[in-house]
């Protein structure tokens, strides 16, 4: 008859995990503390909202649409900075979409440069992200109307 070899060993414990917090990480950089920081889609898209529109050139953000319940947002007091801006956001580079309405005469090539300078310069200074690309659409072209003209000409005469 031919022996088993029959070895037992003693049964290890299962060691708990420790806690979160007292885990031994370092931090990020000297003085910091360890964490992670989330940010939300709709705040990279507003950062790229407002640094789309004070770009001189731009008159409005948005398709037709978009602008006109904009318009109704604006009377109640309610504006959506986002409008206009779709965005796409991974843990460290973002993309966006922006669609602009540029004043007559402006230049569009040039304000669409200034735009995607402008989105792309924020969201890596305030965001913190690398931005990989910026689409600029351009919808519409806003021609001066005669009201915009009483209006300017009110203001300077003052």
């Amino acid at each position: 008859m031919a022996e088993q070899d029959t070895k037992t060993t003693p049964a290890t414990p299962a060691t708990p995990a420790a806690p979160r917090v007292d885990r031994a990480v370092a931090p990020a950089a000297p003085g910091e503390q360890a964490g992670r920081t989330t940010i939300a889609d709709h705040v990279v898209a507003k950062v790229a909202g407002i640094a789309a529109r004070e770009v001189a050139g731009v008159y409005a953000l948005g398709g037709g649409g978009a602008r006109t319940l904009g318009a109704i947002r604006d009377a109640i007091n309610a504006t959506d900075l986002t409008q206009g801006v779709k965005v796409e956001v991974g843990e460290t580079q973002a993309a966006a979409d922006v669609t602009i309405v540029v004043e007559y005469p402006t230049p569009i090539q040039q304000v669409a440069g200034e735009v995607r300078a402008a989105v792309t310069r924020a969201i890596t200074q305030l965001v913190g992200l690398d931005v990989v690309e910026v689409n600029v659409a351009v919808d519409d072209v806003h021609l001066p109307s005669a009201d915009d003209d009483e209006s300017a000409a009110e203001s300077r005469v003052s």
